[in-house]
């Protein structure tokens, strides 16, 4: 039996919560790190192979301290997000205290990620 398009659609529907909202910042931080990790490459091909400033460009972009401060929170947050996902799939009689551990997951977040920010605030005032 196939379903049809309102069903399929209604599963695309935003359906509010905190775990809704981990979900979709998991799916865009593991993207940002996989793009991240690509231009990389690319550009260090670029700068290595030809000398191109096509490659110094994108370094300059993702060596700013307002890139690694917005790339900072995606891993952290992937990663953070990450160990909760296996703590539930270990676990399976802790999914009725989903919304707890997703609490329990922004309260572990938010220092980690505080912390990395001033480090990186203190190091871009240290440098000028």
């Amino acid at each position: 039996m196939a379903l049809s398009k309102n069903a399929w659609l209604s599963g695309l529907r935003y359906k509010g919560g905190g775990t809704m909202i981990t979900w979709l910042l998991h799916r865009i931080g593991g993207l940002a790190m996989v793009l991240f990790v690509g231009f990389h490459i690319y550009s260090a091909f670029l700068t290595q192979q030809f000398g191109s400033n096509v490659g110094v460009a994108i370094n300059t972009i993702y060596e700013s301290s307002y890139f690694q401060i917005v790339l900072y929170f995606f891993v952290i947050f992937h990663a953070i997000n990450g160990l909760r996902i296996i703590i539930l799939d270990l676990f399976p009689k802790l999914l009725e205290y989903q919304r707890e551990l997703t609490w329990l997951e922004w309260i572990i977040i938010i220092p980690i990620y505080g912390l990395s920010v001033f480090i990186t605030i203190m190091r871009l005032s240290a440098n000028g």
